[in-house]
């Protein structure tokens, strides 16, 4: 296989030099921390924060995700990597104004460890921080064992009603609260039909045969549930929402969601709307009431080819929290 064709400066440097790249499209609302952590300037006094952060490499998020009614600051790892603990902290201290500071990110093994280590020096200097984690991927792990599962791409629904939440609650309880809340609510499933690559050395991150689709793969190309053969749109559709319906979200006739048709990278905008065409009838057809669709190219892993289906599930609170609107490089809803 080819490498793939990059155009940038110091393939060891990609992390940093992204993200002062971010931190310019973010127009002066934006600054950069430390070593590698993105914070917004206009934060809200006496509140608790909500801090995102995970490896480069998947842009936009998480450090795209930063903004209003959005995450308060981002730990940015390197490439697929996750954040040191020092970044970690050098990011909760920027974003703490006293009433404590709520890490949210995808369960991976590193993030964990180097997160939890952040916590204990943040709680050193007398912050108090909580852990809330992502595990959305049903692919990944039974529901039995949801403790296991990877955190992929509902983390943006997941990160806008958290974003939401921690612009109007005044306590840390509350944003933990209705964060743990739309985790609990949110399921996610993808497939792969190519992989991605390692900038520093243009190596794809697995392989995978020009005529299957792998069903359940993970956003650097973790195993899922196996290997199908390349379909249509038609007939690839249901059999991802049949992962998501046989999960244990309570999915009942009337009940509103937000459906989430992400690209993994390289997968077109043209292949995201033929395989909503393909969705969105099944979806009603169970009675389901969409209350918003979101399609777009915000959970990737460079050139990867795939696609993934998040359902979050709303109830009247959650509801309210998604209406409010929300500004980020990578995902804004007015």
């Amino acid at each position: 296989m080819n490498s793939a064709k990059k155009i940038i400066n110091n393939p060891n440097a990609c992390a940093d030099e992204l993200l002062e790249g971010l931190v310019l499209a973010y127009d002066g609302k934006a600054r950069k921390v430390g070593k590698r952590s993105i914070v917004m300037n206009d934060l809200r006094p006496d509140a608790p924060a909500l801090l995102v952060g995970g490896g480069a490499g998947h842009e936009p998020i998480y450090h795209g995700l930063v903004g209003k009614n959005m995450a308060d600051g981002a730990a940015c790892g390197d490439i697929f990597a996750a954040p040191p603990p020092d970044i970690v902290l050098e990011a909760t201290q920027a974003v703490n104004r006293g009433k404590g500071v709520l890490y949210l990110y995808g369960n991976y093994a590193g993030d964990v460890l180097n997160f939890d280590i952040g916590a204990e020096l943040a709680a050193d200097e007398g912050i108090e921080v909580r852990t809330v984690l992502i595990h959305d991927d049903v692919a990944s792990a039974p529901a039995a064992e949801k403790h296991k599962r990877r955190g992929v791409a509902g983390l943006v629904p997941i990160t806008k009603l958290a974003g939401a939440a921690a612009a109007s609650v005044d306590s840390l309880d509350e944003l933990e609260r209705i964060t743990r809340k739309a985790v609990a609510n949110t399921r996610s499933v993808g497939v792969s039909t190519k992989p991605g690559s390692i900038p520093a050395t243009g190596a794809p991150t697995f392989e995978l045969a020009d005529d299957v689709i792998g069903l359940g793969m993970g956003i650097h190309g973790e195993k899922g549930v196996g290997l199908i053969p390349m379909c249509t749109a038609d007939e690839l559709a249901p059999k991802m929402l049949d992962l998501l319906f046989g999960d244990d979200l309570e999915l009942n006739a009337g009940d509103e969601i937000v459906f989430f048709v992400n690209s993994l990278g390289s997968t077109h905008m043209m292949e995201l709307l033929i395989l909503l065409r393909s969705a969105r009838p099944i979806l009603e057809k169970r009675g389901l009431k969409i209350h918003h669709t979101m399609v777009g190219d915000i959970v990737t892993c460079q050139e990867m080819a795939g696609v993934s289906f998040s359902i979050t599930k709303l109830d009247d609170e959650l509801k309210r929290l998604w209406d409010m609107p929300c500004s980020s490089v990578g995902y804004t809803k007015l």
